[in-house]
């Protein structure tokens, strides 16, 4: 007496319906975005492009000078970073680790979906005037500064990712007073510069990458 063929549907059986494992991994999408409040991050993302509408419209800092036009919107992208990064800590820690080989490809693509609506968000929010360096401008900072929030994730833990893009908001409107050329400091850029264009992309690719694999610091011990 064997074992062969006991995994065998019997003749006849209709196999495992496709559109159940779909539910299934919408519903852990679903479930995952929940967790890490997704959904109070797009609404606080809808504002800050309502923000920038406002200070663009009503013109806010027109009165400060060439630097000073770029201190509100990038204190916005800024703000916009911070609460992306934010999201990729959960109050109850990650339990989709259950879910085995899911929980990375989770992480990235919230990431890069609320990055992206970030970036939409703030350039409707654009539509209310001139935006100083335009939708370029704004593109490379929201990446880039949400890649130095999302370090600070994995390095501090998620509760306290806020305070890279906030440290890096100090050290940019410094070096805007200071005529700073370093292409690290991109904000300060160009918005058609290379060499700015890079360092963001590289800051938000590693912090992506380092999210995806690794996921946000829970504790000091990790």
């Amino acid at each position: 007496m064997t074992a062969a063929g006991v995994r065998r549907s019997a003749p006849g059986a209709a196999p495992a319906p496709v559109h159940g494992a779909v539910h299934g991994s919408l519903r852990l999408a679903c479930l995952y975005l929940v967790s890490r409040r997704a959904p109070a991050a797009l609404a606080m993302l809808a504002a800050f492009g309502a923000l920038l509408w406002a200070a663009l419209h009503w013109h806010w800092n027109i009165a400060g000078g060439p630097a000073a036009q770029f201190v509100i919107p990038l204190t916005i992208e800024t703000g916009a970073a911070a609460v992306i990064a934010v999201t990729a800590h959960g109050p109850f820690g990650e339990p989709e680790r259950a879910t085995g080989r899911w929980l990375p490809y989770l992480r990235l693509a919230a990431i890069v979906a609320l990055t992206a609506a970030a970036v939409g968000l703030l350039a409707a929010g654009a539509t209310g005037g001139v935006l100083p360096g335009g939708f370029l401008d704004l593109l490379r900072n929201v990446a880039g500064i949400t890649g130095i929030g999302l370090l600070s994730a994995v390095v501090l833990g998620g509760a306290l990712a806020w305070t890279g893009p906030m440290a890096y908001l100090v050290l940019t409107e410094t070096a805007l007073a200071g005529n700073v050329t370093t292409p690290w400091v991109w904000p300060a850029r160009p918005p058609h510069d290379l060499g700015g264009a890079l360092c963001a992309a590289t800051v938000f690719a590693a912090g992506a990458l380092l999210i995806t694999v690794r996921g946000a610091r829970e504790a000091v011990r990790d």
